[in-house]
């Protein structure tokens, strides 16, 4: 593996952790935005129609065809999945 190669990895998986950030932030925004709303559906299509552009085109511009970029985004993608739902969690009282 060549120093490019290790550089264009790890682009790869920061760049999907930052996809993943944004594409499962932006439901947990849009979920928090959406329930009082009185047009929810609105908010759901809307926001999945910009969370999936901004993740399918992040994903095609950092793997440029190498299985490898894709393999190491979707790990960084995933990791920020499991990121984010332990960040956003609720947490409930415990009983007395």
């Amino acid at each position: 593996m060549t120093m490019n190669e290790a550089v264009s990895l790890v682009t790869a998986l920061l760049v999907g952790g930052a996809l993943g950030v944004i594409f499962f932030g932006g439901l947990w925004w849009t979920i928090r935005g959406a329930l009082p709303s009185t047009a929810p559906a609105l908010w759901f299509l809307g926001s999945f129609i910009l969370r999936a552009s901004i993740a399918i085109g992040g994903v095609l511009l950092v793997t440029r065809g190498d299985w490898r970029n894709a393999l190491a985004c979707m790990l960084g993608f995933l990791t920020a999945r499991g990121a984010v739902t332990w960040l956003t969690r609720t947490r409930r009282a415990s009983p007395p």
